[in-house]
């Protein structure tokens, strides 16, 4: 019996193109990364050298002890960590009262309101400056932390928005209705039934909301806040930079323990983006 061995090769070279598509995409987009890591270990005369290597000779923390060391880092941490988390909640509590609306109840004005969440969500935010900062200005809440962190929910809650009312449309409403015929009320019946199957989407959306606020620095830096004690991570990243130059070793380092709570929300995270983010396409 003879067996033929040619689709399988002419298979692997058509699929070619696309695995070299894919490694040089992979490369692009993680040398940035590996350069911004190395550069905050590699010592000062080898950042400052006109022959760079893509492996350091010498590895060094100094960058990351001036980087810890620096005015401000523990303030600026945790003014961070607050307005993040604090935008996060928030956006993640409002959208879902939002999202159950408009994915169960039937009510004049519902595909009205979703029309105006979309037009929210395609709207560059630097059309949002002005109109925020005269907002800040005329209610006196500039130079104040809880006005950032309601920016940064403004920013996030038409995304959450949409992804919870995809999903929640993709739960059947048969298993709320049973729930309830068997006693329990809607709100019960939703606690029990589709709030634990909306795992997915709250992770998915938990993380674009995290990233977006603790990475943001427009509003955080040029708009709102302005006193010292009250900026966040972003700008505290622009300290490195004075008259006599730029401290490239302590700004990678700076950079580098920057994007780790980013990193590491990720790679928590990571498992439900997929398939939350898949479930906010759901027709509803």
């Amino acid at each position: 019996m003879t067996t033929t061995r040619g689709p399988a090769p002419r298979r692997a070279l058509r699929g070619l193109p696309l695995r070299l598509a894919a490694a040089l995409t992979v490369t692009l987009c993680l040398f940035p990364v590996y350069w911004m890591v190395t550069s905050a270990f590699r010592p000062s005369r080898d950042l400052q050298s006109y022959e760079p290597r893509l492996i350091p000779d010498a590895w060094t923390f100094d960058h990351f002890r001036t980087a810890v060391q620096a005015d401000g880092f523990a303030l600026f941490w945790r003014n961070s960590v607050l307005v993040t988390l604090g935008a996060v909640l928030l956006s993640l509590v409002v959208a879902l009262g939002a999202a159950y609306a408009v994915a169960r109840l039937r009510w004049r004005g519902r595909r009205a309101f979703m029309l105006a969440v979309f037009i929210a969500q395609m709207a560059p935010w630097e059309s949002l400056v002005i109109p925020v900062y005269i907002i800040s200005r005329d209610t006196g809440m500039l130079d104040r932390l809880p006005t950032l962190t309601l920016v940064y929910f403004m920013i996030t809650l038409p995304f959450t928005v949409v992804v919870l009312r995809g999903f929640l449309a993709g739960i059947p409403p048969e298993l709320e209705e049973a729930a309830q015929v068997d006693g329990c009320t809607r709100v019960g019946a939703f606690r029990r039934i589709a709030f634990p199957l909306l795992a997915p989407g709250l992770m998915a959306t938990s993380l674009f909301g995290f990233i977006t606020a603790w990475n943001e620095f427009t509003f955080a830096n040029f708009l709102i806040i302005k006193q010292q004690d009250n900026r966040t991570l972003p700008v505290w990243l622009s300290s490195f930079q004075t008259t006599f130059g730029t401290d490239w070793g302590a700004t990678m380092a700076a950079s580098t323990l920057f994007a780790l709570p980013a990193l590491v929300v990720f790679l928590a995270l990571q498992r439900h983006v997929t398939s939350g983010l898949t479930a906010g396409g759901v027709k509803g």
